[in-house]
């Protein structure tokens, strides 16, 4: 199993990445930060009055965190199902297949850009967050090293997507039927000592819990989770995901067929 990078040809991809989600902001960054702004003004400033605080916090500054960490997470997963999948749909895919890099190459570049946009959305939500709230991070080390991780996880995510996939409507199965749903079950909004201790246990299952909570941890200094344990099992996946494509294309699935 060749993993040796291509510098070259990574930073190629990683500019055209970025130079991909810049042409287009309206429809990389703007939405987003649209969406975000909703939630604060719905979720955090309207609901946030009548709910007070949660885990000594107010809850406007308790969901911040949640909303910057989901607002990563979904940005960074869109761009590499996108690129991806755009690449295999334009028929440019095999271009990359042929050249001197190696897949580790291609599967390296397209996540790293993924992580640029997760990171250009976060960096944009975070903004507005401080806008409606104050945000003192605890323990920035945390917070930035989470952050990253996380959005390389959804990044690699991103990418099985795009291998499977076979037509646009493949590439939006996933972040409707599974993403969204594991996003909002994931402590973004809540504290999970609030349910009952079955769901708690339900919802350890869940791996964006361990996200969310480590990097509302950084920020706020307050989690419902073992950190130690968001970054054992944040990594596991991130090796994991890595050597799943790694595989997958070694193997031409979804390109040669």
């Amino acid at each position: 199993m060749d993993i040796r990078v291509n510098w070259i040809g990574f930073k190629t991809l990683v500019r055209k990445e970025i130079l991909r989600v810049v042409r287009i902001w309206v429809q990389t960054i703007v939405p987003p930060a649209i969406t975000m702004t909703l939630y604060f003004i719905i979720f955090g400033n309207l609901i946030g009055r009548r709910i007070g605080m949660m885990d000594g916090f107010d809850y406007m500054q308790y969901i911040a965190p949640g909303l910057i960490m989901m607002s990563v997470i979904t940005n960074s997963y869109g761009n590499v199902v996108s690129s991806f999948f755009g690449a295999k749909f334009g028929k440019h895919v095999e271009e990359m297949i042929v050249s001197p890099m190696s897949n580790a190459t291609i599967i390296v570049g397209h996540v790293a850009g993924g992580v640029m946009r997760g990171l250009m959305v976060g960096g944009l939500v975070t903004i507005i967050a401080l806008g409606f709230t104050d945000l003192d991070v605890a323990h920035p080390l945390i917070t930035f090293s989470m952050v990253i991780l996380a959005s390389t996880v959804f990044a690699l995510l991103g990418f099985v997507n795009a291998v499977f996939a076979n037509k646009f409507d493949d590439i939006s199965i996933i972040p409707t039927f599974v993403l969204t749903p594991l996003t909002y079950l994931g402590g973004v909004f809540y504290s999970i000592s609030l349910l009952p201790e079955f769901w708690q246990k339900v919802s350890l299952g869940n791996p964006i819990l361990y996200m969310v909570n480590a990097f509302r941890y950084g920020i706020l200094g307050v989690s419902d989770i073992s950190i130690g344990w968001a970054y054992l099992i944040v990594a596991v996946f991130v090796v994991g995901l890595f050597a799943l494509n790694l595989m997958l294309l070694n193997r031409g699935v979804g390109i040669r067929e």
